[in-house]
């Protein structure tokens, strides 16, 4: 059970890249002279506290978060909000397919985590799903040997996945076992967007462009979707039932993101660009798409098959 809710978590975030993209090429053409960090700021602090906003009537009905809660929703939205600004910062500075790939460093850090923790090697099970999971992220990425280059992009890239490394981690620290998933996430959303919010303004040319970049519909649309889907429902079943997985496996789950993304890019950017009225094609369904998500999803039934039955939840189900 806790594995097809990950999985499902996955899809959720899958979707948010073309709905980013499309949300990008929208601001771009009402502010042209916005610089791409700017934008990507705004776009955390429109996403994350529109999510906190969704949440607040439902955290409000029931007990306060307590000290507990407020330290892990902080820490995780510590770890993961700069994670996912210093991967916005490195994206300019290296291609896309270069940065999916190695976006998916957790899943080195995390088992070499969990030898340091245990004092012991890997078990050839996971030595494999993580090998299977690292050709099949650099096929569905593109990436060529040739093209692999450390410079700022990709140093900040693998910075980035190191500081996902910790996102992860909170969640299985037993300290946390009886917090409430929903008041957790609802304090994530409120950090992340206390985060970005300076950043945004020092970002901006002008105060009137906080405004500008999302006064539109279709802005609007997105930023409901990101919000909703992508952050919401998908960060509640993330907080609920990574707790119940080790952080190893739940690292190797969630590289199963690309492989949705893979398959809305067929179809969801051109429904997209219709709706903002500006040119965002469609992908084409290509061999090394089929075979680098049959590894990754390789790679997951590998760790799941014949294992035995999970431990009991550390958190309770919200």
């Amino acid at each position: 059970m806790p594995v097809i809710f990950l999985i499902l978590t996955c899809a959720f975030w899958g979707l948010s890249f073309p709905v980013m993209k499309a949300l990008h090429l929208e601001q771009a053409a009402r502010l042209p002279g916005a610089g791409t960090p700017f934008l990507s700021a705004w776009m955390q602090v429109a996403r994350f506290g529109s999510a906190a906003l969704i949440l607040l009537p439902f955290v409000a009905r029931g007990p306060r978060p307590t000290r507990l809660e407020l330290r892990q929703g902080l820490w995780i939205a510590w770890w993961g909000g700069l994670g996912m600004g210093i991967q916005a910062d490195g994206l300019a500075h290296t291609d896309a397919s270069v940065s999916a790939f190695l976006t998916q460093g957790y899943c080195i850090f995390l088992p070499l985590w969990a030898c340091l923790k245990q004092r012991r090697p890997p078990g050839v099970r996971v030595l494999l799903a993580t090998l299977l999971v690292l050709i099949g992220g650099a096929v569905l990425s593109g990436i060529r040997l040739d093209h692999l280059r450390l410079g700022r992009g990709e140093l900040e890239t693998i910075l980035a996945a190191f500081l996902f490394t910790f996102q992860i981690l909170i969640l299985e620290d037993p300290q946390y076992a009886a917090t409430r998933s929903m008041a957790v996430t609802f304090v994530m959303f409120v950090g992340i967007t206390a985060l970005f919010v300076p950043i945004t303004l020092v970002l901006a040319t002008q105060p009137l462009d906080c405004l500008t970049a999302g006064a539109s519909w279709p802005a609007c649309g997105m930023i409901l979707v990101l919000a909703s889907f992508c952050s919401v429902v998908a960060y509640l079943l993330m907080n609920t039932w990574q707790p119940r997985v080790s952080a190893t496996e739940a690292g190797l789950i969630y590289t199963t993101e690309p492989v949705f993304t893979a398959i809305y890019v067929l179809f969801v950017p051109a429904m997209l660009g219709t709706l903002i009225g500006n040119t965002y094609s469609n992908e084409t369904l290509t061999a090394s798409l089929v075979f680098g998500g049959s590894l990754i999803v390789a790679a997951n039934g590998l760790m799941q098959w014949k294992r035995k039955a999970h431990p009991p939840a550390v958190a309770p189900v919200q």
